[in-house]
C-alpha cells in the first residue's frame, strides 16, 4: 500500500533526487499556465506531494515557474525541474498543510484498486457541485463532512471523527461502511454500485 510522510521542510525548487516523497501514477488531466500567462491542457503522469511529472503541447524553461490546474485536486505552483523529449518535472510549492492534504489524496488514489473501484478514473470519477455534507452512524448521530473524491463505488471523505473500519454508515442517502482511515478522514464503500442518476440527484 503507497502511503506518504509529512513534508520536513519547504523548498523553492529541490531537485529531484533531494526529494523525500515517492511519485505514484495519477494520469491526472489538468490547465498549465506558463509564466508569460500561456495556458495549455496538460496531464500529470505521476505525482507526489513534493514534486509531479507532466506532459503539455506547452514546453516550459528549466527553473521556469508554473501554474498547474489539476482535476480534483486544484492548483498546484512550482518550477521547472528537469525537461526531456515527452513533458517535464515540476518541484510543488506548498506548505506543510498542503503537503499532507496532497498526500491524504494521493495514498487514496494509489490505494483505490484495493476499494474495488473501477480503474478509469477519468470517466467514473464524479465531481460535487457541493462537497459538503454530512456523514451520520447507525445510532443517527451526524457530523458535517467534506467529499474529497466520488465514485460509484464509494467515496473519500474528509471528516474530523474517524469511525472503526467496518462501521456501518450514511454518507447524504447512501448506505455503506468504513473502509480505511487516511490523514483527513475517512474511505467509504457504498454497499451496492450507485447509478450515476442516484449520485447526481444527491449532489
Amino acid at each position: 500500500m503507497h502511503s506518504f510522510q509529512p513534508a520536513q521542510t519547504q523548498r523553492p525548487a529541490p531537485r529531484p533526487e533531494q526529494g523525500v516523497f515517492q511519485r505514484v501514477p495519477i494520469n491526472m488531466q489538468g490547465r498549465l499556465m506558463l509564466a508569460n500567462y500561456e495556458e495549455f491542457e496538460c496531464m500529470v503522469i505521476d505525482m507526489s506531494p513534493g514534486d509531479m511529472y507532466v506532459t503539455c503541447l506547452g514546453r516550459p524553461r528549466a527553473n521556469e515557474r508554473v501554474v498547474a490546474y489539476i482535476d480534483h485536486l486544484g492548483r498546484v505552483e512550482g518550477y521547472v525541474q528537469t525537461i526531456d523529449g515527452r513533458g517535464f518535472t515540476m518541484s510543488i510549492n506548498a506548505t506543510d498543510r498542503k503537503r499532507e492534504k496532497l498526500a491524504a489524496q494521493l495514498t487514496w488514489l494509489a490505494n483505490k484498486h484495493e476499494l474495488g473501484l473501477p480503474e478509469d478514473r477519468r470517466h467514473d470519477r464524479l465531481t460535487p457541485r457541493d462537497t459538503k455534507t454530512e456523514l451520520t452512524l447507525e445510532d443517527g448521530t451526524r457530523y458535517s463532512c467534506r467529499i474529497m473524491d466520488l465514485s460509484l463505488s464509494g467515496a473519500a471523505v474528509d471528516v474530523e471523527m474517524r469511525p472503526s473500519i467496518g462501521t456501518a454508515v450514511r454518507l447524504g442517502n447512501m448506505r455503506g461502511r468504513v473502509v480505511r482511515h487516511f490523514v483527513e478522514g475517512v474511505a467509504i464503500e457504498f454497499l451496492s454500485i450507485q447509478s450515476r442518476e442516484t449520485l447526481r440527484e444527491f449532489l
